[in-house]
């Protein structure tokens, strides 16, 4: 590894002219795609682009070429926080304290001096449009896969999203309490994840924005000083590493690793010695070992983080210790982390106006796997995005730039050179250019820099104008010239790294079929770097038809005729690389209409299915009962007799019923009118405004919403499951009796009838968990016994609460109704939830989760803790351990890994404070396995996990438990012994 801090990338007062000028902060890093720049944000309200190649190359720096400065950006009034290019490498996107988001564009005419300074800007980019809608600072930026969003959130409170392709304000999430700091998306594209003050991070859904998760455990302690609470996702979507985390009570300074889907955070990157500010993960995945299969056991990731204390760490996720740790590298804290796209160089800024570079060999990141690797792997989870929209020049860029979107992705770096294709020429574009994908160019023979420039033709009543997605008003000034001018001003551009197959020509259609567009190819910018490559023709074939597609009719070109070509600005040899830019026209006058009219037209507006009615909030306050439903009782409960005679009640039959969505302001509502002749109406808000409704067979007796579907329960035993839009999911289930529960939680659905009947369905599977099972034997067993409660997990289990102080679910494996508690263990278990905390080994499960939850319901209706009452010799032993088994069993079945680890740990203790070694040892054989296995081995009937745990990683920790005892500790030294050698031999 090498590290460096070029002492010329600097924000500074522009306004004194000491060479003595203090370093102004800087706040915000971030490299661009392809590799060949960086933009840094600083307290000079400046944004600054600089060359990466004078970095990284100590002959380069020295002859100055190219240059180190490229462009030097003034349009926001206060510091800028953050910057973050596009994934396409097509925009850049700026966020500051003057409360506006800035995305800019390549400017035809902004190269030379800058105003007010002796700068001068080898390349120029112009403010392409103003996002305003903050009250406050903007912090932190995302852009999400394939860039059809952009995140922005700020010292509002508020969560901005913006569509990455109109720039329009799509949706504001504000949920959150306190100054959001930190961003993220899930590189599936599923989740998107924010940090704030308010202690909290939070999980969006991007199919409906809705509130997925909320975790705040690791983050109760945590203080509020920090500039940022920055937060990454993993490339491989399975962890989010966030900033700020707190152990120990708030003494000890961690990042916390949170998983997917779980949301929890069991595992935390401990070391530094203050707060951790910022989380930067490696684009790519890693393999543990490079001669297996890209699965989930055999992936690992890196990740970055910056301190205030001044150092920077790297960790890989499949050691507990660091691969790198540079201590006060800095003078002080570091604000902002990132990764050059090859996974190899590391950028670091801090607030004392410095930034630090990190090179690393490729042998010293080992088992890093090409980017396609990720693509392929992320299909697993099966999200489907919706189709991008291909009448925007952005998205033509980025399905053509971004490598992981790529149809065909390559090793960028193991590509054999192209041939110099010959100039194509087009009649109407006017120039034969020469230019990289990006337009990137070269500064002379020897030394290259990536230089992108835009020029305007001059104005002509049939030339091609590419689509009009949005900027600023008015029109930059444009420099016109001849073709035979032009010609003479043609300099080759190319690109460091290429980033995808591009089509090589494209063939606009109806009366513009015989205008070639120009070729787009590759060269290879200076010889330290590998070659690229050319698209086949078969690749170019079809990626001409998405390239016409972002251009209008003749009709709409006719109005908006501004010409777009790329020239380079250093001397250098014609490489015969021709390159449209589409470049977004600023032209103002009365032919300029908006994106969506140009791309689309005047079509009619959407409609949904009642969306012209609006919500009357006075129903929900003139609510009767029409009857009682035939098969029980209008309260809940069941009548006596037996098992045969039994029926559970049934909810009255009313006017009005109404369930709202979780963490959402969205209503499902259904009106049963007292006419019989009348049709019941079921239908959904969001945010006051009918998205759709549907008409009933038969009454509504209950409803249940969750952000995966709907459903209704009729007085006839049927159910109609809908889906967000209003689509029918399954068909009508008839059930035969009415509902006396009905449940829902993620893609779960709970019926259970009056008959006693219960019923789990997945939706999105469209399939039953398991066979419908009776749930009267429960009930019938004792006089007194009735069902108080009947939810469903989010993994599916059933979980039905009893007056008689017992909670049970239905085991799928065991075909088999089984106790995941019961207020009997109140009676001696040392680690009962409602015991006093000063009783002997007495305290509750150290954090909340549903077997706890469990607990502390059966605890607060009254289940009697132990009173004194005499007991026999082994009673609390007894006690406490069956107690403890049964909670790891619950903890299993209800899939929470949480406390499956916490109640094994306290079962270890509980045989070690005993000292039973027969417990023990049985223990340890069945978390440490067989002694001949290794990972890979599925023949011996050994699962090496549980709930996603590593079982011979919880050995590891009860044999910590298991040293500290005089009776188990030559057993705890022998196991450890095999742990380290299996270690070592894997």
């Amino acid at each position: 590894m090498r590290f460096t801090k070029p002492e010329w990338v600097i924000h500074q007062d522009t306004g004194t002219k000491s060479e003595n000028t203090k370093r102004l902060s800087i706040f915000s890093v971030h490299v661009h795609p392809d590799g060949s720049r960086i933009a840094t944000g600083g307290l000079d309200a400046r944004i600054r682009i600089w060359s990466t190649r004078p970095i990284l190359n100590p002959a380069s720096e020295a002859s100055g070429r190219p240059p180190k400065s490229l462009c030097t950006l003034t349009m926001h009034t206060g510091p800028v926080l953050t910057v973050r290019w596009a994934h396409s490498g097509r925009w850049l996107a700026s966020g500051s304290d003057d409360e506006i988001v800035m995305i800019w564009d390549l400017d035809p005419s902004g190269s030379g001096k800058v105003w007010g300074s002796d700068e001068v800007n080898v390349e120029g980019w112009k403010p392409l449009k103003r996002l305003p809608g903050h009250e406050s600072d903007v912090t932190d930026l995302a852009w999400a896969p394939e860039d059809r969003y952009l995140a922005s959130v700020g010292l509002d409170s508020q969560v901005m999203i913006w569509c990455g392709y109109t720039l329009d304000r799509l949706r504001k999430l504000d949920q959150h309490q306190g100054f959001v700091k930190g961003v993220c998306w899930d590189p599936v594209g599923e989740f998107l994840a924010t940090q704030s003050d308010d202690k909290t991070v939070k999980i969006w859904r991007t199919t409906d924005w809705a509130l997925e998760a909320e975790i705040s455990k690791p983050f109760e302690d945590s203080p509020g000083s920090t500039f940022f609470r920055r937060l990454s996702w993993s490339p491989d979507g399975a962890h989010i590493t966030a900033s700020n985390a707190m152990n120990n009570n708030g003494f000890v300074f961690v990042a916390a690793v949170i998983a997917r889907n779980t949301w929890t955070s069991e595992i935390s990157l401990v070391g530094h010695e203050n707060t951790v500010e910022v989380a930067a993960y490696n684009p790519h995945i890693f393999l543990r070992n490079a001669g297996m299969p890209v699965v989930t056991s055999n992936i690992c990731s890196v990740v970055a983080l910056g301190a205030d204390d001044r150092s920077v760490s790297v960790w890989q996720t499949k050691s507990a210790r660091p691969l790198i740790v540079a201590k006060e590298v800095f003078e002080r804290q570091i604000l902002d982390l990132s990764w050059s796209w090859d996974g190899l160089t590391l950028y670091a800024v801090s607030s004392d106006g410095t930034m630090g570079v990190f090179n690393f060999d490729p042998d010293e990141l080992e088992g890093i796997a090409p980017i396609e690797a990720q693509a392929q792997y992320l299909q697993k989870f099966g999200f489907v995005h919706n189709p991008l929209p291909g009448h925007y020049a952005h998205a033509l860029h980025n399905a053509v730039q971004n490598p992981r979107t790529m149809p065909q992705p390559v090793d960028m770096r193991h590509t054999t050179p192209p041939p110099t294709p010959p100039p194509v020429t087009a009649p109407v574009l006017g120039h034969s250019q020469s230019n990289s994908q990006n337009g990137f160019g070269s500064a002379g023979p020897g030394e290259h820099v990536n230089v992108l420039v835009a020029k305007k033709g001059k104005k002509h009543k049939n030339r091609i104008q590419p689509t009009l997605v949005g900027g600023l008003n008015g029109s930059g000034p444009s420099a016109s010239m001849s073709n035979s001018q032009s010609q003479n001003h043609v300099h080759h551009m190319n690109a460091p790294t290429s980033h995808s197959n591009v089509p090589n020509s494209s063939h606009l259609n109806d009366s513009l079929s015989n205008i070639k567009l120009p070729t787009i190819s590759r060269s290879v910018s200076n010889s330290s770097l590998k070659p690229t490559f050319a698209p086949s023709q078969h690749q170019q074939h079809h990626g001409s038809s998405r390239l016409s597609s972002t251009f209008p009719s003749r009709a709409e070109s006719v109005e908006r005729d501004i010409d777009i070509d790329m020239v380079g600005l250093g001397v250098g040899q014609d490489m015969g690389m021709d390159v449209p830019i589409d470049a977004l026209s600023t032209s103002s006058g009365r032919g300029r209409r908006r994106a969506s009219e140009a791309a689309f037209g005047d079509g009619p507006k959407a409609r949904t299915l009642g969306g012209d009615r609006v919500r009357d909030a006075q129903r929900s306050l003139d609510v009767r009962e029409i009857r009682d439903v035939r098969g029980g009782q209008a309260d809940v409960g069941s009548w006596r007799g037996s098992a045969s005679d039994i029926r559970l009640a049934v909810p009255p039959l009313k006017t009005f019923l109404e369930f709202r969505v979780e963490d959402s302001q969205d209503t499902l509502e259904a009106q049963n009118p007292e006419d019989p002749n009348s049709p019941s109406e079921v239908t959904f808000y969001a945010n006051k405004t009918t998205q759709w409704l549907d008409y009933l067979s038969s009454p509504a007796l209950a409803l249940v919403a969750t952000g995966r579907f709907m459903a209704v329960a009729m007085e006839d035993g049927g159910i109609n499951v809908y889906s967000p839009t209003g689509r029918r999911a399954m068909p009508t289930l008839c059930l035969g009796s009415p509902c006396s529960f009905l449940e829902g939680s993620k893609n779960f659905l709970m019926a259970l009838t009056s008959s006693g009947q219960l019923h789990v369905w997945n939706v999105k599977q469209q399939r039953a968990t398991f066979p419908p099972v009776s749930v009267l034997h429960l009930i019938s067993s004792s006089p007194n016994a009735e069902i108080l409660s009947a939810t469903v997990r989010p993994n599916g289990a059933p979980l039905l609460h009893l007056t008689t102080g017992v909670a049970v679910t239905y085991d799928a494996s065991l075909l088999s109704w089984v106790k995941i508690s019961d207020a009997w263990w109140a009676q001696g278990s040392a680690h009962w939830k409602g015991r006093p905390r000063n009783a002997p080994g007495g305290g509750a499960i150290p954090s909340a989760g549903a077997v706890s939850a469990v607990e502390t319901r059966i605890a607060e209706r009254g289940a009697s803790v132990d009173d004194g009452t005499p007991r026999p010799k082994w009673w609390t032993a007894a006690m406490t351990l069956g107690h403890l088994e049964t909670r790891m069993h619950a903890a299993r079945m209800l899939e929470s890994p949480s406390e499956y680890k916490q109640a094994l740990i306290l079962y270890a203790k509980s045989i070690a404070d005993e000292g039973f070694r027969g417990k023990a040892e049985e223990l340890l054989r069945e978390l440490y396995g067989p002694v001949y296995w290794r990972p890979g081995r599925t023949d011996d009937g050994w699962v090496p996990t549980v709930l996603g745990l590593t079982k011979r990683d919880l050995a590891r920790d009860v044999l910590a438990v298991f040293a500290r005892s005089k009776t188990l500790y030559n057993l705890a030294v022998t196991y450890q012994e095999l742990l380290k050698k299996s270690a070592t031999d894997e």
